[in-house]
């Protein structure tokens, strides 16, 4: 079995889900404060728009709202298990650091997993037609 050619592998390698050989961000650093946002416009080897059309990603707000709340239940679930008396300054505080500390993470998967709903997988780069 071909992992390169499964939608897992084109989210856990942030690549183009097209052709699962473009970079969808230029920079790799996940903890740059200026850099984590910026995502390539279009695939360097297929041509895929990373943005089909305006405010498409108004969609992956929800995915990052699901993906923030079971970090808030892991957190919570945690804190019960390890701390016999949980303060609400300790809930907030820990919480903020763990959204704020996770932020680059769940902003770009998901913008990923967003994207691999709509644009499907269609071969290695070279055997497709290139999108321009």
């Amino acid at each position: 079995m071909d992992l390169s050619r499964s939608t897992f592998y084109s989210m856990l390698a942030i690549r183009c889900p097209r052709c699962h050989e473009g970079k969808m961000f230029p920079s790799d650093t996940l903890y740059h404060p200026t850099k984590f946002t910026t995502m390539n416009k279009t695939c360097a080897c297929c041509g895929q728009s990373f943005e089909p059309e305006p405010g498409y990603y108004y969609g992956a707000m929800f995915v990052s709202y699901a993906i923030n709340t079971a970090l808030f239940v892991a957190v919570w679930v945690a804190l019960s298990v390890l701390v016999s008396e949980i303060s609400t300054t300790l809930m907030v505080v820990t919480l903020l650091a763990v959204v704020f500390g996770f932020l680059p993470i769940t902003f770009r998967l998901s913008r990923v997993l967003w994207i691999n709903i709509f644009v499907h997988y269609e071969g290695v780069c070279n055997e497709i037609p290139r999108r321009s």
